[in-house]
């Protein structure tokens, strides 16, 4: 299926300087990147983003590090876009995470785990619109 998906470079993959790899694997999938930018998250916006942990012991933690340092956000467009995305970026914990993964290759700890994936497409949805505004998205369309 066709679809659009968001993906996030978080604080440790910016700092880790490993933008130039992930973009690459992403064009390896023969996926397009519709939008990208690079921004620094408010504490309003990570709280809407992680609103689905509120009240989670992690919570306080998602949040401090999401807004750390800047991301850099990326809309996603092809066949089965967010599967695809979700297998290149490997499990949410590094631990279970496969070699060949971005989070197998360079995450170390469930909190810092480089990137953000949508899980579904709706998930996309809401996560392209909070991130992007419809004129960004618009302008960058071929």
């Amino acid at each position: 299926m066709f679809e659009q998906t968001f993906l996030m470079i978080k604080p440790d993959g910016v700092k880790k300087k490993i933008i130039g790899d992930i973009l690459s694997r992403i064009e390896q999938k023969e996926l397009d990147i519709i939008a990208m930018k690079m921004f620094q998250i408010t504490r309003e916006l990570a709280e809407i983003h992680y609103e689905e942990h509120r009240g989670k012991e992690f919570y306080e933690d998602l949040i401090k590090f999401i807004i750390s340092g800047p991301v850099i956000g990326i809309i996603l467009e092809g066949e089965d876009a967010v599967k695809i995305i979700r297998n290149l970026a490997g499990k949410t914990n590094p631990k279970e995470a496969e070699y060949g993964t971005i989070r197998g290759d360079y995450a170390f700890d469930i909190t810092k785990n480089i990137v953000h994936t949508s899980d579904s497409r709706i998930s996309a949805q809401r996560e392209i619109s909070n991130f992007f505004k419809k004129t960004e998205i618009l302008n960058n369309i071929k």
